[in-house]
């Protein structure tokens, strides 16, 4: 079968619709058939085969290399509030008193009165000494102030006598200056037996040790049956005071001729000092606590100068010795607080921090003061409204486009997206 010129286009047209692998089988076949029956198109000799012109493909679209998607980052608008100035101090609790208990009388100990380590009150009694020799010393006080009574009240008869005698020219000049020296002396006597009964009073009283001051008492450092002496070296225990206690705190004299002069410029707003505590196991305790003293010098090695706080310590959660960081608030300033995740320090120490602005990512260079918790205190880069990145920031350049997300920083410093009302 000779195949027409026709029906030979029509098979090309046909070809040239179908992929590449249909093509080249059609072709097979074509070829194939053209064997078998020795189908020619005019003009060929036997054994030629006609070849398909090669049909044009595109080439596939490749995406432009230099386009990218904007980078999503998280942001929070800053606002301009107040914000306490605050300065570092450190130092140490005192005892208001730390008192050593000494007998005022001596003798054995027959009791001790406390339970060591406990909180005691004034007058508490403590360790008892044995009595006896002062209740006898009492008892003959007392005998020799009775007997100068009754002295004085002879003394005082005579004497009574004699001035009626006296008063009508019975007795003699001489026998009435006697009976007046004689009641003089009685009345003496009588002053020093009571003062002696008064001081054997006492002594018999200082056989009960009584704490002088309330506050912890230690271990008592004497046994039953120990004798102890008037006035001795060793004390028996010891009370220390711990509600209210003192607090000397360290304070860098640098630091307050700098925030007066902030003051003199009227960047800041002076206040009534207010004291804050940072305990050792993270707990702040923001207390009121009354300035008692300032020192007078500036130290010549620290640049320090020393102020005395009085805080009350019901509780006894500040133990005297404790070493102590304080935080001192002394006025208040306008200012922007960054979180400190959103700022970076640059090699030669400016703090910045990445802001958007049209939807694209400019680095700015911030002026801070200071540090507020976890943010910087920021006087100088931000303006109010500002949309400072917090969080997508570790690859971002100068210009780049950015798609920001509301964002904000939870309690335990972990950045959350803000979810849309009603989700």
């Amino acid at each position: 079968m000779i195949l027409r010129p026709v029906a030979l286009s029509v098979l090309i047209l046909g070809l040239a619709g179908q992929p590449l692998a249909a093509q080249q089988a059609a072709g097979a076949g074509q070829a194939q058939g053209q064997g078998q029956g020795q189908l020619q198109a005019p003009g060929q000799t036997q054994g030629q085969v006609q070849t398909p012109a090669p049909v044009p493909t595109s080439a596939p679209v490749q995406p432009d290399a230099g386009a990218r998607a904007p980078m999503t980052a998280g942001y929070m608008v800053v606002e301009e509030t107040d914000v306490a100035v605050r300065y570092r101090l450190t130092g140490r609790a005192v005892s208001l008193n730390d008192t050593q208990l000494r007998p005022r009388v001596g003798g054995a100990i027959t009791a001790i009165l406390y339970t060591p380590g406990g909180v005691v009150q004034a007058g508490d009694p403590l360790f008892a000494i044995d009595p006896l020799t002062y209740e006898a010393a009492l008892a003959s006080a007392t005998a020799t102030r009775q007997g100068a009574e009754a002295d004085l009240s002879a003394a005082r008869t005579a004497f009574d006598r004699a001035e009626r005698l006296r008063a009508a020219s019975a007795t003699s000049e001489a026998n009435w200056e006697t009976a007046h020296v004689t009641l003089l002396k009685a009345e003496a006597t009588l002053a020093r037996a009571q003062a002696d009964e008064d001081l054997a009073r006492a002594q018999l009283g200082w056989t009960t040790v009584r704490a002088p001051i309330a506050g912890v008492i230690s271990v008592p450092k004497v046994a039953l049956g120990d004798l102890v002496t008037q006035n001795q070296g060793d004390p028996l225990a010891d009370i220390v005071q711990i509600d209210p206690i003192y607090l000397d705190l360290s304070e860098p004299y640098s630091e307050r001729l700098r925030i007066e002069g902030r003051a003199a410029r009227g960047e800041i707003t002076l206040t009534e000092p207010g004291l804050a505590l940072l305990l050792g196991d993270g707990r702040r305790i923001d207390s009121v606590a009354k300035l008692v003293s300032t020192g007078a010098t500036v130290s010549q090695t620290t640049g320090t100068r020393l102020l005395r706080f009085e805080l009350a310590n019901p509780r006894g959660v500040i133990a005297p010795g404790l070493f102590l960081h304080a935080e001192l608030a002394v006025g208040t300033q306008r200012a922007i607080l960054v979180p400190q995740r959103a700022t970076a320090r640059q090699r030669d120490g400016t703090l910045t921090a990445w802001v958007t602005v049209g939807g694209k990512a400019e680095r700015r260079k911030l002026t801070e003061v200071g540090t507020d918790g976890n943010a910087w205190i920021v006087t100088g880069g931000l303006a109010a409204g500002d949309w400072v990145l917090i969080d997508g920031t570790s690859n971002l350049r100068d210009g780049q486009e950015v798609a920001p997300v509301p964002a904000e920083i939870d309690e335990n410093g972990v950045v959350q997206d803000i979810r849309p009302a009603g989700n």
